[in-house]
């Protein structure tokens, strides 16, 4: 059984390593705390979510660079170069990909079996089948996946369906939403329609799929302990994150 001091000294060097932007490293000292097969905190899950979504973040971001210079090389053109940064940005790829199953195992294996019930369980398990249609951490999710199928998947059609059943299945249980979580949903059912507007116009007049994109959609990112620095650090301009992900923090 691990000590707490342990834990306490895991949780303190990610949110060092959080300030001093070395992302890699907080995520580290957070997988050091859910291998200690114990139920996180709200601050614990937070700090491990900020850190695997910097260091993701990092690298779609040059990912999104090499495909862009990628495609202005292939209009030149310059098959050569073409080759080099197809290279380069496979082995961001498979980065991506190690950082991806990395997480899932520490879900599987840790997160999972030591969550108790309640919140715990919800944010790993079950936020898509018992959260209702308003509720911020379900309403996030389908904003995230959507945008996943779009960016990651290109497929403009199921990123449109997904939003678009999210939003108007909130619209149509609107009545229901709590007052502590109407700003939140609000927001982030703004987000859905704002980017159901701006994927609408990449897809062709016969349905089929297409891989032009316009202006980056929007996502909901999840904040730290410290509020203030997460937002600090946000790597998404266009972002709202909800409260829900911030709760008990203070």
């Amino acid at each position: 059984m691990a000590s707490q001091k342990e834990r306490e000294t895991h949780v303190y060097m990610a949110k060092l390593a959080e300030q001093a932007e070395r992302y890699d490293e907080m995520v580290e000292s957070m997988k050091n705390v859910a291998k200690l097969d114990v139920e996180l905190t709200v601050e614990e899950r937070n700090l491990l979510s900020v850190g695997y979504k910097n260091v993701i973040g990092a690298r779609r971001a040059s990912w999104r660079i090499m495909s862009s210079i990628e495609q202005k090389e292939e209009s030149k053109g310059n098959e050569q170069n073409v080759k080099l940064i197809k290279g380069y940005r496979q082995k961001v790829e498979e980065e991506l990909s190690k950082i991806c199953s990395d997480i899932l195992e520490i879900i599987d294996k840790h997160l999972i079996p030591s969550a108790g019930t309640g919140e715990a369980t919800v944010a790993t398990a079950t936020a898509n089948t018992e959260l209702s249609s308003t509720h911020p951490i379900r309403l996030g999710l389908a904003l995230n996946f959507s945008v996943f199928y779009y960016e990651i998947k290109n497929s403009p059609e199921r990123a449109c369906h997904l939003a678009k059943q999210a939003f108007d299945e909130a619209i149509a249980e609107l009545d229901t939403l709590s007052e502590e979580s109407y700003k939140d949903s609000t927001l982030i059912m703004q987000l859905l329609r704002d980017n159901l507007t701006l994927w609408t116009s990449d897809l062709p007049e016969d349905g089929g799929e297409e891989n032009v994109k316009s202006d980056e959609p929007k996502a909901v990112e999840p904040k730290s302990a410290d509020a203030k620095s997460a937002e600090a650090k946000s790597t998404e301009a266009n972002s709202v994150e909800p409260e829900e992900a911030s709760k008990d923090k203070q």
